[in-house]
């Protein structure tokens, strides 16, 4: 088992959950199941993130319960059994016995079982905490677990009165990452970090954007991570203006520069940085004003991070350089002293349409509540976040000729620490000069700098 899952971990995790729910209350979470891309062929099998953090367990279709108190045992889980023949065909199984003695389950059902032990397991209890609302299916099945305890109440048998959706008792401590999780992440962020640096090494003029994305997985890869947290975007030109490109299927052109947002996931940790360069190695005048506007606003956020500050400060710090800059630029009417009402009327809505960031974790955009009780919510020690403040100018925008076209997005992985913040993905170059010496010294054939002296 990888570190994030370890057993100690996983008991520890199932351990305060238990305790949150209390012995009036049900846990049940589903497993992913395999999903059909045609015929006979599977999508890759991606387990729930929330299974894989509370059980570990990494097989399809699986059920798992937190029942505190029970007299069988407070962790049950129903997975598929043993199987020899198909397990030739498909790979090993667990099976029950293996549930138990490789997981921590205190016992384990085979699926076929579920209707008759799950009732079991909620009689006499007083709420049912389950993904409430994602899969449609699974809610009929919740229900029908349901009706099953209610046609015992002759017998005495209590049947639980309330459903509550379990994003509260398992979201909120995923969001705060344990040291395995963070060095999980940070390994994560540096397999990234040296893949986006092999594409400045690589790129040139007249490759298409899909050469790209196919060296970044490949330098993922053979770094042990075989999977992306997303689909990477390698938007050449204009199609960086696309916040969600994902064709990847353009020639480079001599001139532009590409926007690359794409990060590995490792044990089921995302990581997710993006970079603009120039395509030939060198920025224009006009691609350099607007990449240190956004350089800037990155910076600025960045360094707002960090505990007890709220979760919209790197926000607000990016919208302040980027909005003076634009009028700086002429992009937007007004004066210095007119930015904060120009913020506050949405007027680099034009240039800058999403936020500067996300949650980061088991999930790209991970879970976590960023309000609560209607205010943003504190920064604390142990949660990762995105950085990413861009600028995007359309093709047909009313602006100078030279800076149509262009789209810049910056993005890090930024870890909140008890004084401040780490950079988890600092090892790959965004000042301008270290992006040109590294891509000049690639065409030169010289030996790649490493990050320290890129810096």
């Amino acid at each position: 088992m990888q570190q994030p899952y370890a057993p100690k971990a996983l008991k520890r995790r199932r351990r305060a959950v238990a305790e949150a729910i209390g012995a009036d209350g049900v846990l049940i979470l589903p497993a992913a199941r395999e999903v059909t891309r045609n015929r006979d062929v599977h999508y890759p099998f991606r387990q729930s993130s929330d299974f894989a953090w509370l059980t570990g367990f990494p097989e399809p279709d699986a059920v798992a319960v937190i029942a505190p108190k029970h007299k069988d045992g407070e962790f049950v889980l129903f997975c598929r059994p043993r199987d020899p023949e198909r397990e030739v065909w498909d790979g090993h199984r667990h099976g029950t016995e293996g549930a138990v003695l490789h997981f921590g389950a205190d016992v384990a059902h085979p699926l076929a079982d579920l209707d008759e032990k799950l009732p079991e397991l909620l009689a006499d209890r007083k709420q049912i905490h389950y993904p409430l609302g994602i899969d449609a299916d699974f809610d009929l099945q919740v229900m029908a677990w349901l009706r099953a305890v209610r046609a015992q109440a002759r017998k005495g048998v209590g049947a639980p009165s309330a459903l509550v959706s379990s994003d509260g008792v398992l979201h909120e401590r995923r969001l705060i990452k344990s040291k395995t999780e963070i060095d999980t992440m940070r390994r994560a962020a540096r397999i990234s970090a040296a893949a986006h640096r092999k594409l400045m090494q690589t790129c040139r003029p007249g490759q298409n954007e899909q050469a790209l994305e196919a060296t970044f997985l490949a330098a993922c890869a053979e770094q042990g991570a075989r999977w992306q947290a997303y689909s990477p975007i390698v938007g050449g030109g204009a199609n960086a203006c696309v916040l969600h490109y994902v064709e990847n299927d353009a020639p480079l052109r001599d001139g532009d520069l590409v926007l690359v947002d794409a990060g590995c996931e490792l044990h089921g940790y995302a990581s997710d940085i993006t970079r603009t360069f120039p395509v030939n190695g060198r920025f224009s005048p006009a691609q350099q004003s607007l990449y240190e506007l956004v350089l800037a606003a990155q910076q600025a956020a960045i360094a707002a991070v960090k505990p007890g500050k709220r979760w919209d400060a790197p926000h607000k710090a990016a919208l302040r350089v980027l909005t003076r800059g634009l009028v700086e630029l002429g992009f937007i009417e007004g004066t210095h002293d007119d930015v904060p009402q120009l913020i506050k009327d949405e007027k680099y809505k034009p240039f800058y349409m999403h936020r500067t960031g996300h949650w980061l974790g088991m999930d790209v955009h991970d879970v976590g509540s960023y309000k609560q009780d209607g205010k943003w919510r504190t920064l604390e020690p142990g949660m990762v976040l995105t950085v990413e403040p861009g600028l995007y100018v359309a093709p047909d925008a009313e602006v100078p000729a030279e800076y149509r076209g262009i789209g810049i997005r910056i993005e890090d992985d930024v870890l909140v620490t008890e004084d401040g913040h780490e950079v988890l993905s600092r090892d790959v170059p965004k000042d301008i000069d270290a992006i040109e010496r590294l891509m000049a010294g690639a065409a030169a054939g010289r030996p790649a700098e490493t990050p320290e002296e890129q810096a």
